[in-house]
């Protein structure tokens, strides 16, 4: 890789040495042979890092086959909406960051999920009140236009060196052969047994008869393969103007419920011509210097690259490589909390507002912020955000807003491939579970994405602009993220995790560029998460360390977590090598694969 010169790390050795696997109980008879999950792969021809091993060898099957990387990342995606189906699939969306290495260039593409054409502001209002958040997760009316399958056309007609049909094989395999349940499969689908109960297309496929999946049985999805192989077949059409597609809706409209359930299920307005209208949108990505690297990240409907870039620009005043631990851990707390503050107030999607993108990005608004942040002194949330467009030093902006509920499902992949062409890809049908409506016969759960709209004003007297709206994208956190040195890739990451994911993507990237940490250890680190909220979260790692302490005689006032993001990651090493990195205990592990090991360029 290539860095400051401050900042040269030596990679090599030691991303070799910490290869470790992460393995789940042994399968049991008649079980598929599972990939073995290791957190970090070193080698030549390209790199997959994904939560799962069966998705991150989709992947690498693609890549040894002459598939570049946005072949691979669909293939891989494809695979995850099979084996982390509460996760992602093609009932839900994402965002799509794309590294050219012919031309040197970083394009996204918006691939967030639409309200129906029929929403208002009061979309989750019942006599002028908020509904339970619960009655709208689990509901039709959470339930924004699938954008998917979309996205895989949209990426693969720009990019692709394949058919989308032949990149669905792998995937369509691992759902008509099975996968062996792992613990965290089990755990989410017990933690959603209740809901999940009272859909009988979503008891059928996930708690076969009544029981929840065991650890080491083979676990099968020949609705979703057949799935699969009709969109191979017949294109992507067939969900937005097809059979499919009038499944969708009908759910949606009419979800099924089990007699007898209790649960209020409210009943959602998408309509086939939501289905039809829906469409991607290729935008301009994000874009800050730091340290000398050029930082790339999604812009609006996303928060994830103004809020991480906007952080990075306040925290690049600061020497964090010179830092102690607890003054590190202090300046992030403090521009992540000033982040989240100009995040409530200015970004929503941009067809609805008019959100002042290159004012959060810019240097003089950082600056402006960053006064804000001391040394001896904590800032109290909820904090007022600033104003980009007239920035005054350590000034505010009218009044604080909280910041609202914003789940903490995902899923992310990283791939390169041997020609230097990197994707980093969020995707989610948002909560774990999403909505818990399975599409009967289909085999894929629908998402809950309209729950990440403001259900109201978090404080009436300030504007908010993610409020629901007619075929309006609702704001994500989701913040797939490229850094170039001189128009070359370093590294590529991301993270699930609903808000959180930009703290997760904004504590990767200054653990391994200010402190040095191998790509693997910056993503293992232990994690802190502020969002202007009255009190910082902490993993476990942070909560019973010194650290703790310290920060909380400064004024920091802590609540812990016992879990934050499941980051993936691929980097680009000075002698052409790929290092791939995951988690290597968070959601039971993580799978970094490479094309050809260290040892046989």
């Amino acid at each position: 890789m290539s860095l400051p010169a401050a900042r040269k790390l030596s990679v090599l050795a030691a991303a070799a040495a910490l290869v470790s696997s992460v393995g789940a109980a042994a399968p049991l008879p008649g079980a598929p042979a599972a990939p073995v999950k290791e957190p970090v792969a070193v080698g030549y021809g390209g790199a997959v890092a994904s939560v799962d091993a069966d998705a991150s060898a989709a992947g690498i099957e693609v890549l040894r086959a002459g598939g570049n990387a946005v072949d691979a990342a669909v293939a891989t995606a494809a695979a995850l909406g099979v084996t982390e189906p509460y996760s992602a699939g093609i009932g839900g969306g994402g965002y799509f960051v794309y590294y050219d290495a012919r031309s040197r260039t970083v394009h996204t593409v918006d691939g967030r999920e639409t309200a129906p054409r029929s929403a208002d502001a009061g979309l989750f209002l019942e006599n002028g009140k908020p509904i339970p958040f619960e009655e709208a997760q689990t509901s039709g009316l959470g339930v924004g236009a699938p954008a998917t399958p979309a996205t895989w056309d949209t990426v693969l007609d720009s990019w692709g060196s394949r058919e989308l049909g032949q990149l669905l094989e792998p995937a369509e395999r691992l759902a008509k052969d099975g996968f062996t349940v792992d613990a965290t499969f089990r755990s989410q689908t017990q933690a959603n047994q209740a809901r999940f109960a009272d859909f009988p297309a979503t008891a059928e496929l996930f708690l076969p008869g009544g029981r929840l999946p065991e650890v080491g049985s083979v676990f099968k999805n020949p609705d979703l393969a057949r799935t699969y192989r009709k969109i191979a077949d017949k294109g992507t059409r067939v969900l937005y103007r097809g059979e499919i597609g009038r499944d969708v809706v009908r759910t949606v409209r009419t979800p099924p419920v089990a007699a007898g359930a209790a649960r209020t299920v409210r009943p959602g307005d998408l309509t086939a011509r939501d289905l039809r209208s829906y469409d991607t949108i290729r935008r301009a990505p994000t874009r800050i210097s730091y340290r000398g690297l050029d930082v790339y990240g999604m812009a609006p409907s996303s928060s994830g690259g103004t809020s991480v870039g906007q952080a990075l620009n306040m925290l690049e005043r600061t020497e964090l490589s010179e830092a102690s631990p607890a003054g590190h851990l202090h300046r992030f707390i403090e521009a992540s909390r000033i982040a989240f503050a100009d995040r409530g107030r200015w970004v929503g999607d941009p067809a609805f507002e008019s959100v002042p993108t290159r004012g959060l990005l810019s240097q003089r608004f950082a600056d402006a912020r960053s006064c804000l942040i001391k040394d001896d002194a904590v800032l109290t949330s909820p904090l007022a955000p600033g104003d980009p467009g007239t920035p005054v030093a350590c000034g505010t902006t009218g009044q604080a807003a909280p910041t609202p509920h914003d789940a903490e499902s995902t899923t992310h992949l990283t791939v390169a491939d041997k020609w230097g062409n990197v994707v980093a890809y969020t995707l989610t049908i948002e909560s774990t579970g999403g909505s818990g409506i399975t599409v009967p016969g289909r085999g894929f759960l629908l998402n809950n994405e309209l729950t990440d709209f403001s259900f109201a004003p978090a404080n009436p007297a300030v504007h908010d602009p993610n409020l629901p709206g007619p075929g309006k994208r609702p704001r994500s956190s989701m913040s797939p993220t490229i850094v170039l040195d001189d128009g070359r890739p370093v590294l590529a990451l991301g993270s699930p995790g609903g808000a959180t994911i930009i703290t997760t993507v904004l504590q990767t990237l200054t653990g391994r560029l200010d402190r040095g940490l191998p790509l693997v250890e910056a993503i293992a680190a232990p994690r802190a998460s502020q969002r202007n909220q009255t009190t910082t979260e902490l993993e476990p790692g942070l909560w019973n360390s010194p650290l703790r302490g310290e920060l909380e005689r400064l004024g920091h006032a802590f609540r812990q977590n016992a879990e934050i993001g499941a980051a993936t990651g691929v980097e680009r090493l000075r002698d052409g090598r790929w290092v791939a990195a995951a988690e290597k205990v968070r959601r039971g592990g993580g799978s970094a694969m490479v094309v050809r090991p260290s040892g046989t360029p």
